[in-house]
């Protein structure tokens, strides 16, 4: 039988690492393969049962990992998670803006209110966590932002405008960032999950 081994990356060894949206799905296989290479990997989400389980799991495999729940909305409680995680584990090198939400919804239905809501947790919050981390790496010599796009607003998927309006907005900001911080050897890209 031909048994399939994962990559290795020595580089990622020690490295300090910050995951939102880390308890489920595709965020918590980031934390997952991060912390096998040996990184240091804290992560936030909402959903403390699976995120506790998941860092309970990975640590009792010997793996540095640090998970607390964050509500990535509140700017302040999450760039205070983002400190708190570079003091346990050293400053952020890479930082991978996982954290999102595709509820579907009509045009007719969205409030203003509910529109503040989705635009905090599909974009605004990896611009400020951006600005937690960026510091940090150019202290270090450099970095790695990470920001999570879609392929559904480039199909123009219906049924979501708001998150689609997120991520489409979500390539300029990569884009804007990557022309801001790569002078200090920040790289900023945007990785486009497609199933």
């Amino acid at each position: 039988m031909n048994k399939s081994k994962s990559a290795v990356y020595p580089d990622l060894k020690d490295r300090s690492v910050f995951i939102s949206g880390g308890a489920t799905g595709i965020g918590a296989a980031i934390v997952e393969a991060y912390a096998k290479q040996g990184a240091k990997t804290a992560f936030v989400d909402l959903d403390e049962k699976a995120g506790t389980a998941l860092a309970k799991r990975l640590k009792k495999d010997g793996y540095e990992v640090r998970f607390e729940v964050c509500d990535i909305t509140n700017i302040q409680d999450y760039q205070s998670k983002i400190r708190a995680a570079a003091d346990a584990f050293g400053p952020i090198s890479v930082l991978l803006n996982n954290a999102a939400n595709d509820v579907r919804h009509s045009l007719e239905s969205l409030t203003e209110e509910r529109f503040d809501e989705l635009v905090g947790v599909n974009i605004k919050h990896a611009m400020f966590a951006a600005q937690a981390v960026a510091p940090m790496m150019r202290k270090l010599g450099g970095g790695s932002i990470i920001n999570f796009g879609s392929v559904g607003w480039m199909m123009a998927t219906a049924g979501y405008p708001t998150y689609g309006t997120s991520k489409a907005a979500t390539h300029g900001l990569t884009r804007s960032l990557a022309r801001d911080l790569g002078g200090s050897g920040i790289r900023v890209n945007t990785l486009v999950p497609a199933g």
